[in-house]
């Protein structure tokens, strides 16, 4: 598809989103699961909950602008995921794998943040009125997400992994 308009964009940066929360999905039950934290754990399963209706919306906005809901393979969060599943694969100490899973949530968060900030903006331009509202309500949700895992970060978890290990171990 050849990028010559600002409908384009929107169509295939909605399809890439749409594809990056469905692959999120499937990511959030692993990262409740491997949370040491039960705080933690909660954020993963509760944002798992805004992930589907997120997904929801999406499709509302796919149908608003007469559109097949269709998402497009979103490499950029394969990526995030991927980096996320690496670190839960890691020996370690515990609270040091929660605080790279808080490292690695709110990376995704923040390419979230991003893409609804976009779309949003575009489906303004377009006069998508109903979309523009359906993806500020996504990026409102991202961003509270983002804020909970600085929360829970500061709230204890990143002390307790500054002081789990003896220092950095040369590799």
């Amino acid at each position: 598809m050849s990028l010559d308009s600002l409908e384009k964009l929107f169509i295939e940066e909605l399809r890439d989103i749409y594809n990056a929360e469905k692959q999120l999905t499937r990511a959030l039950p692993r990262m409740a699961k491997a949370a040491e934290s039960p705080d933690l754990e909660r954020a993963f399963t509760s944002h798992l909950k805004e992930t589907e209706g997120q997904i929801k919306r999406l499709e509302r906005v796919f149908q608003e602008v007469g559109q097949a809901v269709r998402g497009k393979k979103c490499k950029g969060m394969e990526g995030l995921i991927e980096e996320g599943k690496e670190m839960m694969e890691e020996d370690g100490e515990p609270q040091v794998i929660d605080a790279a899973l808080i490292a690695s949530a709110q990376k995704v968060e923040h390419y979230e943040i991003a893409a609804y900030g976009c779309l949003r903006t575009y489906a303004e331009l377009l006069g998508y009125s109903e979309a523009a509202q359906l993806l500020q309500q996504n990026l409102q949700e991202e961003e509270a997400a983002d804020k909970k895992l600085t929360q829970l970060g500061e709230s204890g978890i990143n002390e307790a992994a500054a002081s789990a290990g003896a220092g950095v171990e040369e590799e």
